[in-house]
């Protein structure tokens, strides 16, 4: 039965400031243990707490959150199954999935960063509920909340005549590509799309949490058909080699004296994001100037926009996705919106593109 009052689960209002939390799980033990830990940190509040997912999409049609705390296994709609319908009704709010059968790199913890989760946090046993994981999970909910704040809302449509690209983008030396919400999807059908000849190097900021990259490059180099690494810093940027930004670092690029290496940043971006897009355009395009392309793919908020800018005034080619097949089309809207991308595509004909451009055939 679902709880959907904060007296049905003993939880008192409080006046409006704290963010405010969904929490969606089957077991009524674990949704009052999670429900008086979020009361707890004082910096949140629970808005509400159900034991079904229709019930929390029904409440999402009237209520805004900031944070929704999603379980996978339940009876009936599963987590997983429902993770993009949450994150539509939630109109922005950050999606953590906590559940037991999200251990690191399980298939289905990456599962669910691909459909457009962002983050997961391994629920312990009824027993085990305690004073460490309370603090982590204040530690996850501080931080989607910052990223929260920095989420803008999706753009509108762009003119049409942005949307139909005339010709490949012009031979590059580099392909720089930003993505979060439901990017890893994307990503991949980019990635398959590449032939196994395309020997361009590929650099990649992607907002996840830094316990999946090592699992993410992995999974990058499988689909990719291509070594991937998660960059260190003076990592050198070789041909035929995959990227990506740590969780915790931008990935800039710059001049060697034969070529060009990575170097990791902690400065605080404009979007908020770390690692940001931003930051990876804009060296990008001070060291290959029109010689790079970039891309961006699904994901929420503008993060990737001021960069776009910058690879566009150094004559660079920028590529979005559509919005079509966006799970969030908050990145590449925005780039669309403000003129900068030379194509708005599905990210499999992204990739066919990018092959014709970048001599892979």
């Amino acid at each position: 039965m679902a709880h959907a009052s904060l007296a049905d689960t003993g939880f008192g209002g409080t006046p409006a400031g704290p963010a405010q939390v969904l929490i969606v799980d089957d077991s009524v033990v674990a949704r009052s243990v999670l429900g008086r830990m979020v009361e707890g940190t004082r910096r949140f509040r629970v808005a509400a707490a159900y034991s079904d997912v229709r019930a929390a999409l029904d409440y999402l049609k009237t209520h805004s959150v900031d944070i929704i705390l999603l379980d996978i296994e339940m009876p009936g709609i599963d987590g997983i199954t429902a993770l993009p319908d949450m994150i539509a009704a939630g109109r922005g709010a950050k999606v953590l999935i906590v559940s037991s059968a999200a251990e690191q790199g399980a298939a289905v913890t990456v599962q669910a960063l691909a459909l457009g989760a962002a983050d997961t946090l391994v629920k312990p046993g009824i027993g085990a509920f305690g004073g460490r994981f309370a603090e982590v999970l204040e530690e996850r909910l501080s931080r989607l909340l910052e990223a929260h704040a920095h989420a803008q809302p999706e753009p509108a449509a762009p003119q049409a005549h942005y949307q139909f690209p005339a010709q490949a983008p012009e031979d590059f030396d580099v392909v720089a590509i930003g993505a979060s919400t439901g990017g890893i999807h994307a990503l991949s059908q980019l990635l398959r799309a590449l032939p196994a000849g395309f020997q361009v190097p590929i650099l990649v900021t992607q907002h996840l949490p830094v316990s999946f990259m090592s699992y993410f490059a992995a999974q990058l180099a499988v689909l990719g058909g291509r070594p991937c690494e998660v960059a260190t810093d003076r990592m050198r940027i070789r041909p035929g080699r995959i990227i990506v930004a740590p969780g915790d670092a931008h990935l800039r690029v710059v001049r060697t004296s034969d070529g060009a290496a990575i170097r990791l940043t902690h400065e605080k971006a404009s979007s908020g994001c770390m690692p940001s897009v931003d930051p990876m355009f804009e060296s990008v395009a001070e060291v290959f100037g029109s010689r790079a392309l970039g891309v961006v793919l699904s994901g929420m908020g503008r993060d990737g926009c001021e960069g776009a800018r910058g690879l566009v005034d150094a004559g660079a080619r920028v590529l979005a996705q559509d919005r079509a097949s966006s799970v969030v089309w908050g990145m590449p809207g925005a780039v669309a919106n403000a003129g900068r991308a030379s194509a708005i595509l599905p990210p499999d004909e992204i990739g066919r593109l990018i092959a014709r451009g970048g001599g892979g055939a």
